[in-house]
C-alpha cells in the first residue's frame, strides 16, 4: 500500500486533475504464509491477482517492487515506468547484535529469500538459517518474540516505512549482492495502453531503469526465479554501466560470479552478456541441479 500511495502521489503532481484510485488486493503471495516463496511458486504469486485486475478492466496500473516482478511476463504486459532507487542493500535487524559479524556460532537468522542463504552460508556456515514470512511487521513482531535472533531484509521496505531506526547494519552488496531489481518500484499496464505509457513516462527514472533491464535481461536469460539463488546488481559509474552477478547452488557449495561493464542504452545486451559468461564459466551444471 506505501508503494501504490507514493505512485498516486506521484500521479497527482503530475496530473492535479486526473483522479487517481487505489484498489487493494490481497495475493497468493499474501496469503501463504507458512511455505518458503521457493516452493510455492516464487515471486509471481505477488502478482497475478493484481494482473488479473488489470485484464478484467478493474484497474489501470499495478504498482510492484522491481525484485518481485518475474522476468516473463504474460503477453500483452509491460512495465510502463521503472522509478528512482531506494537503498538497494540488505541489511541487518536485530534486537542484540549489531553485525553479522558479532553474530554466535548457531544464531538463528531469519530470510525469506534463496539469494540472502546461500550468501550467508557462504560466509558464516556456523548460523542457523531459518524461513520467516510475512509483511514487515509481522517479520518483525517474530524476531522481537525471540524466534529469531536476527532477520536479513531488504533496506529499502524498511525505509520506506519509516521503520529504519531498526536496521543495525547495512550489508554491502559485496557482502551480499542483491536481487535484480532490488530497492526499485515498476509500474506495470497493458502494452497496448498508448494513453498510459504516454502518461507514465515522465516517472521513469532513466539511470533505475537502465540497471534494472539489465539485471532483469541478465536473470530472463538464465530463467531466474525464486528457485534459482542468484543476485545481479547494475550500477552507474563514469557514464557506464557495471553489473555484477552470481549464482549458487543451494547448499552454497559452488558458486560462479561475473562483472561486465558497457552503455547504459545497452543495458539488456549487456545482461544478455553477463549471463552467457555465467554460462561459459558453469552456470548450466549448476541450473541442471535444480531440476
Amino acid at each position: 500500500m506505501w508503494q501504490a500511495r507514493f505512485v498516486q502521489s506521484a500521479l497527482l503532481k503530475l496530473y492535479p486533475s486526473c483522479d487517481v484510485a487505489i484498489t487493494g488486493h490481497t495475493t497468493q503471495g499474501d496469503r501463504i504464509l507458512d511455505v518458503t516463496l521457493s516452493k510455492i511458486g516464487g515471486k509471481g504469486l505477488f502478482v497475478k491477482e493484481l494482473e488479473a485486475a488489470i485484464e478484467k478492466g478493474d484497474a489501470d496500473i499495478a504498482v510492484h517492487s522491481a525484485k518481485d516482478v518475474p522476468m516473463e511476463l504474460p503477453e500483452g504486459f509491460c512495465i510502463a515506468a521503472i522509478l528512482e532507487r531506494e537503498d538497494p542493500r540488505d541489511c541487518l535487524v536485530s534486537g542484540k547484535y549489531e553485525s553479522l559479524e558479532s553474530l554466535p556460532p548457531g544464531a538463528r537468522v531469519g530470510t525469506s529469500s534463496l539469494r540472502r542463504e546461500v550468501q550467508l552460508r557462504r560466509r558464516f556456515p556456523g548460523f542457523e538459517i531459518a524461513s520467516v514470512r510475512g509483511n514487515v511487521d509481522t517479520r518483525l513482531a517474530k524476531l522481537d518474540r525471540g524466534e529469531y535472533d536476527a532477520l536479513l531484509l531488504a533496506a529499502a521496505g524498511l525505509k520506506r516505512l519509516e521503520l529504519g531506526d531498526r536496521i543495525r547494519a547495512l550489508v554491502s552488496p559485496e557482502d551480499s549482492l542483491p536481487a535484480p531489481g532490488q530497492g526499485a518500484l515498476a509500474i506495470e499496464c497493458r502494452s497496448d495502453r498508448a494513453d498510459l505509457l504516454a502518461m507514465l513516462a515522465p516517472m521513469v527514472h532513466a539511470e533505475t531503469s537502465a540497471c534494472v533491464r539489465a539485471e532483469r535481461a541478465l536473470s530472463r536469460a538464465l530463467s531466474g526465479s525464486c528457485q534459482l539463488p542468484l543476485g545481479a546488481f547494475a550500477v552507474m559509474e563514469a557514464g557506464k554501466l557495471r553489473l555484477r552477478a552470481f549464482v549458487s547452488t543451494p547448499d552454497a557449495v559452488r558458486r560462479i560470479d561475473t562483472e561486465v561493464s558497457g552503455s547504459p542504452d545497452e543495458a539488456e545486451a549487456l545482461g544478455v552478456r553477463a549471463a552467457q559468461d555465467l554460462r561459459s564459466r558453469g552456470a548450466d551444471e549448476v541450473l541442471l541441479a535444480l531440476l
